[in-house]
């Protein structure tokens, strides 16, 4: 028998992807059980420990009601017995999670006959602490299932050599910083392409805006000094048992300098063996 080796709980907000990331964990090989009671968590670890279940998935939320407010309990209970679990958690703006839950038709469970902001208000506030002992906080605002998907698949996959994995995303700053961001970086030091006539239409992922980003001598001083940055903080990383990092990287609109040099280092930490997934949050809008 194969004993239980990686167990993952997936949690956050009503609306946020929680069913998408349990189909992503269950492609990976993972047994998922949905909708477990926080109190029964042990007992779910236990009937696989040595059943041929190496790697478990239990998604845990407000819809357990009164039984989700052990999760922390079981969690340390879980630690305290040599069995560490990785905290997944989905959030997204308000906005987006009533407007997501208002296409399905459904009331949220903390509503309480209120308005469905209401619901999310209480549902964040009884999430708070599981939030802040998260191993990986995905927002899912600006996010297509395929691209969540896609996140969570590089989140729990097979690791590189290093051990570490990572998420390199590009964005716009004009539509605000992620806010799931281990690391963020500032590409508006860089000459914009969008101010050549010529270069305006394309993107960062075509061949003469890459060459025009990279060429310049401050994008190879970033590009080394933030793998010199990375290098150093990966053995903190995974010191402390994380092992998936999320590095966003930034310009005006998400389009040109950050996704160039998004693209670039990306490369970098590949040649390095950290596995590397990466996100083009923003290209596309304007």
């Amino acid at each position: 028998m194969t004993p239980l080796t990686t167990f993952v709980v997936v949690t956050g907000m009503t609306g946020a992807g929680r069913g998408t990331a349990a189909k992503a964990l269950e492609k990976l090989g993972y047994y998922v059980i949905d909708n477990l009671p926080a109190a029964m968590i042990e007992e779910a670890v236990d009937a696989v420990q040595g059943a041929d279940v190496p790697r478990l998935a239990v998604v845990v939320d407000s819809r357990s009601g009164a039984f989700f407010g052990g999760l922390t309990d079981a969690l340390e209970s879980l630690r305290e017995r040599g069995i560490r679990a990785r905290v997944l958690y989905l959030e997204a703006a308000d906005e987006v999670l009533v407007r997501r839950q208002e296409a399905a038709r459904r009331p949220h469970p903390l509503s309480m006959e209120g308005r469905l902001l209401d619901g999310f208000n209480r549902e964040r506030e009884l999430l708070r602490t599981v939030r802040g002992r998260a191993d990986i906080v995905i927002d899912t605002t600006r996010l297509n299932i395929h691209h969540l998907a896609r996140r969570v698949q590089a989140a729990f996959e097979e690791p590189g050599a290093l051990g570490l994995r990572a998420s390199v995303m590009s964005f716009g700053f004009k539509y605000g910083i992620p806010i799931d961001a281990d690391m963020v970086a500032d590409m508006r030091f860089l000459p914009n392409p969008y101010w050549v006539e010529e270069l305006r239409p394309m993107s960062g992922l075509d061949a003469p805006v890459s060459e025009y980003v990279l060429s310049q001598p401050k994008a190879e001083e970033f590009l080394d000094s933030y793998e010199n940055l990375v290098d150093m903080l990966t053995d903190g990383f995974l010191h402390e048992d994380k092992r998936f990092l999320t590095i966003a990287i930034g310009c005006t609109g998400g389009r040109h300098r950050s996704v160039a040099m998004s693209e670039a280092f990306a490369e970098r930490l590949r040649g390095h063996g950290v596995r590397t997934l990466v996100v083009h949050r923003d290209l596309g809008r304007e």
